[in-house]
């Protein structure tokens, strides 16, 4: 049985991504390699974790020791890299722990990884996937989208946090031949997704009869792309993708982020019905806009359809819906 590390495997993306490696491959043994902070859940792996081929080990990915340690007693043969810290907000308030997390978390695990791998001549077969973000591209106008070729342009700690880990990645393949890959995708939305975030946020403060805060004017472009294409395009990637390449994921699913949240509001307005003044949307309250917001983001995916065969399937009305009803009945409880 081959061993393969998740990494944040507790956190929003990598619970879905774990759950679905797990049901899909039964010859893997699963570790999922998980700090437990704010951001993370063991909750959302119930339905494994009981499995024998599913293993959680709570480490800190800057503690470089443990990293090898856990490295030199699992052994593993691959590993999915999504833990870091995410939330841009916070980066702007305090940036250290994205530097900390995203840049040095990241290089001890590609270091160990390749120490390990080198010394036992699977430094081609061991395989990193690296999962990062369409933020490292800065903003776009009102045209146009990121491909793999858009140059890097940072505008906050944490977009700029995830820039460094890529280029980390990029350099350990064109200078060690390591077999790492990279991926860097759109807004995810679905279950699991920590409440900070936009969508958990509109839902939970739109239930309690609170303001629902919109940043500026609400005209802040996404790209959303369902979290469960999301997985599918990231097991593609590790098994498919070649080596040094990075895959852009997108969703082809464009909303500013007042139309998104004027969707969701009319969507609670027939599965719950209690906004005020018959309409949640009531609730909607403009607040200052943040330091370096970026405009618009929207990705071509153009690349991973054609070389590896990935297609987005998602139904927006459909899994807005889920997600919806995901996040009513957590906040019901």
């Amino acid at each position: 049985m081959k061993t393969i590390f998740v990494t944040g495997g507790a956190g929003f993306i990598g619970s879905n991504l774990l759950i679905h490696l797990h049901n899909t491959y039964s010859d893997y043994h699963i570790v999922n390699v998980d700090k437990l902070t704010y951001a993370s859940d063991l909750a959302y792996l119930k339905e494994i974790e009981g499995s024998e081929r599913y293993t959680f080990v709570q480490v800190d990915l800057v503690d470089r020791n443990a990293v090898r340690d856990l490295i030199q007693l699992f052994k593993p043969i691959g590993v999915f890299h999504l833990a870091a810290e995410s939330h841009v907000d916070n980066s702007i308030k305090g940036p250290e722990p994205f530097v900390m997390s995203n840049v040095v978390g990241t290089f001890n695990v590609l270091e160990e990884c390749r120490q390990y791998w080198g010394q036992n001549n699977l430094l081609t077969e061991g395989r990193f996937l690296h999962v990062s973000t369409d933020e490292v591209y800065g903003s776009l106008g009102e045209t146009g989208f990121f491909t793999e070729s858009t140059p890097y342009a940072p505008n906050s700690p944490y977009s700029a946090s995830k820039a460094g880990s890529d280029l980390l990645v990029r350099a350990y393949f064109h200078t060690y031949k390591m077999n790492v890959v990279t991926t860097n995708c759109s807004n995810n939305y679905g279950p699991h997704q920590h409440d900070e975030k936009l969508i958990p946020t509109v839902i939970r403060t739109a239930l309690n009869n609170k303001p629902i805060p919109i940043y500026g004017k609400g005209e802040n472009i996404r790209d959303w792309l369902f979290v469960k294409d999301h997985c599918r395009a990231l097991d593609m990637v590790f098994h498919s993708g070649n080596a040094g390449e990075t895959y852009n994921v997108g969703g082809y699913n464009e909303w500013t982020n007042i139309e998104l949240v004027y969707k969701i509001c009319e969507i609670l307005d027939q599965k719950v019905g209690n906004g005020p003044e018959g309409k949640y949307s009531n609730l909607i309250e403009f607040v200052t806009d943040r330091p370096g917001h970026d405009l618009r983001y929207a990705i071509d995916p153009t690349k991973i359809e054609t070389e590896l065969g990935w297609q987005n399937t998602q139904n927006f009305d459909r899994e807005l819906g889920i997600t919806i009803d995901w996040y009513v009945n957590r906040y019901k409880k």
